[in-house]
C-alpha cells in the first residue's frame, strides 16, 4: 500500500475520518424519518418514489402526497446545493461544502422541534436537507460514494474487491474497504438513529447535527479550497 494511498492530499471533504461522520448521520437521518416519522425514506428516494407510484395507482392521493413531497424537496436540496456551489466557489475564506453542511445543521436542528403533527413538513427538511449533503459530498479518497445510501457503494466495493482478487492490485482492496467502511458506519448510525427515536423522539434528529458538526470542524483543518 503506497504511501500516496495512506496520506490522501485530497480536500478535507474527501477525507474518511470526515466521511465516516456524514455517513452516520445520513443513517441516523434515514431511521429518523423512517421509524419516528411516518415510514418515509428521508435518503432513499427510490423506496419513496415506489410508494408514491404504488398510492397513485390505487388512487390514495393523500398518501401519495406523504411520498411525493420529500421526492420533490429532495430534487429542491439538489438544487440549492448547485447554487451555492456556483455563488461561492471562488470564496477565499470559507469553502462553499462548509456553507452547504452549516446549512443541513441548521435546518435539521430546527426539525427536531417540530411536533408529530408536522411530520410531512419535518420529512420534507430532512430529505431537502440530505440531497444538499449528497450533492456537496461526493468523494471518499478520490472515489466516488454516496454518504447518505449504500446501493452504489456496495456495488463498487464489490466491484473493487473482485478486481483486488483477480489483479492482487492492493491498492483495489484499499478502494473496497473504504466502501465497506462507509456502509457499515452508516448502518451504525441508523441503528443508533432507531435505538434514540424511543427515547428522544423528533429530538434524535439532533445527533445527527452533532455529527455533522464534528465533520465541519474537520473540513476546518487544512482544507485546499478547490471546486
Amino acid at each position: 500500500m503506497s504511501h500516496s494511498l495512506l496520506h490522501h492530499r485530497g480536500q478535507m471533504s474527501e477525507a474518511f475520518r470526515t466521511v465516516i461522520f456524514l455517513s452516520a448521520s445520513g443513517g441516523l437521518q434515514d431511521a429518523y424519518t423512517y421509524i419516528g416519522r411516518g415510514k418515509v425514506f428521508a435518503n432513499a428516494q427510490t423506496g419513496n418514489i415506489v410508494l408514491m407510484s404504488q398510492s397513485l395507482f390505487e388512487g390514495d392521493f393523500a398518501r401519495f402526497a406523504h411520498y411525493f413531497i420529500p421526492v420533490l424537496s429532495f430534487a429542491l436540496g439538489v438544487a440549492a446545493a448547485e447554487c451555492i456551489r456556483l455563488r461561492w466557489r471562488e470564496a477565499q475564506r470559507v469553502h462553499w461544502r462548509q456553507l452547504v453542511l452549516l446549512a443541513e445543521i441548521v435546518l435539521l436542528f430546527v426539525v427536531g422541534f417540530f411536533p408529530a403533527a408536522w411530520d410531512m413538513g419535518a420529512n420534507a427538511v430532512v430529505s431537502f436537507a440530505c440531497a444538499m449533503q449528497v450533492q456537496a459530498f461526493r468523494k471518499v479518497h478520490g472515489y466516488p460514494f454516496a454518504s447518505t445510501m449504500c446501493i452504489g457503494n456496495l456495488r463498487c466495493g464489490m466491484d473493487s474487491l473482485v478486481a483486488f482478487g483477480h489483479t492482487q492490485d492492493k491498492s483495489l482492496l484499499y478502494k473496497a474497504l473504504h466502501y465497506f467502511g462507509v456502509i457499515l458506519v452508516f448502518a451504525l448510525g441508523a441503528g443508533v438513529g432507531t435505538q434514540c427515536v424511543a427515547v428522544l423522539g423528533a429530538k434524535t434528529i439532533w445527533l445527527s447535527c452533532a455529527l455533522l458538526a464534528v465533520s465541519l470542524c474537520l473540513m476546518f483543518i487544512k482544507e485546499e479550497l478547490a471546486d
